[in-house]
């Protein structure tokens, strides 16, 4: 007993072992990085992922953003057979694309398929920023112009969700055509008056924001959001001034009329129904 209170202080804190390490979970929390607020990853998730401090909206996988917008059970992917290839022998092109996939589950940097909202079909797409940076490549370019054609088929809207770094590198040219394919099938669905509702979130820029992103009888977009398409410093040394702070987000398009709406994440399922419903789109009833 008399030891024990008379026990030497250790001098040095100690170092957790490797295997203490390992047994901490990791993932359990998150830091905002506007105002750097520490929050449960879970509470996040459950709150579609907006930080509740300041509102700073996090990036969304394709798989969540469905989840959180389509009627359970009804929704159905379709071009998942695509395979990328490396037209210009990139090197390790082939190695990170199988890279992605592992990492994200994911085929390509887009997800298509069929659902229902709020009871109302429609064509979906999602780009996914963890694979390749959403950039679009050929797959991604084809698996867009196929949806397009699915909602022109069946006469459904088609609602596109970007997030894309812009068009691929690694496939040069043939990433570039991408911009002119989905832009024609687009037209055809103009022409054809069948509803094209854009939603941009961050970020938007290079050949995505140039194309397709840009091309809706409605853009939406995300609060804050980065939308362009050449980077501020690239655009100050061309013009030879001084950008505003908020140049290229979402909030200055939206003062400057290059979008409709600003809508935070909590509201853009029931403002995308609202259109949905405005536009009087029932399809065909079972």
């Amino acid at each position: 007993m008399l030891k024990d209170l008379f026990r030497k202080k250790r001098k040095y804190a100690t170092i957790p072992s490797t295997q203490a390490k390992k047994e901490v979970p990791e993932g359990i929390m998150e830091k905002c990085p506007q105002c750097g607020t520490i929050i449960i990853s879970k509470e996040l998730e459950k709150n579609l992922k907006i930080c509740k401090s300041c509102q700073y909206h996090f990036r969304m996988s394709a798989p969540e953003r469905v989840e959180s917008l389509i009627d359970q059970g009804t929704f159905i992917k379709f071009n998942t057979e695509l395979q990328t290839e490396d037209p210009l022998e990139f090197p390790d092109y082939l190695q990170k694309i199988a890279g992605d996939r592992k990492k994200t589950g994911l085929n390509e940097a887009i997800v298509t398929g069929e659902g229902r909202l709020g009871g109302y079909p429609l064509i979906l797409g999602v780009m996914d920023a963890r694979f390749r940076m959403g950039s679009m490549g050929s797959v991604v370019g084809e698996m867009i112009a196929r949806a397009a054609k699915q909602a022109l088929e069946k006469k459904y809207p088609f609602v596109l969700f970007s997030a894309s770094g812009g068009a691929r590198m690694q496939e040069g040219v043939f990433s570039l055509m991408q911009m002119a394919k989905t832009s024609t099938v687009l037209e055809r669905l103009n022409q054809e008056r069948i509803l094209f509702i854009s939603v941009l979130t961050h970020p938007t820029t290079g050949g995505v924001s140039a194309s397709f992103s840009s091309l809706g009888d409605i853009n939406l977009a995300e609060p804050g959001a980065l939308i362009g398409f050449a980077g501020r410093r690239v655009i100050e040394q061309t013009v030879r001034q001084k950008l505003p702070d908020d140049f290229q987000t979402a909030e200055f398009l939206l003062k400057h009329g290059q979008l409709d709406q600003v809508v935070p994440r909590h509201e853009l399922r029931d403002r995308l129904l609202q259109l949905l419903e405005f536009h009087a789109y029932r399809g065909n009833e079972d």
